[in-house]
């Protein structure tokens, strides 16, 4: 089984952690309604995605 030879040090450990941290996610406004709406997402409000209709809103 291979072994590494020496310790890694910490200089490299965090080169390579160094993309690991949590981004904030990426909204963007619904082109119907203008509610602010995750990426690649149905718009909860009216339903639409991507120009279409996916779910039908209530009108409540």
């Amino acid at each position: 089984m291979a072994v590494p030879k020496r310790k890694q040090s910490n200089s490299r450990t965090g080169h390579r952690r160094s993309h690991d941290a949590k981004r904030p996610r990426q909204l963007m406004s619904c082109a119907r309604c203008a509610t602010v709406v995750p990426t690649h997402t149905v718009c909860p409000n009216c339903g639409n995605y991507m120009g279409r209709v996916m779910v039908e809103a209530d009108e409540s």
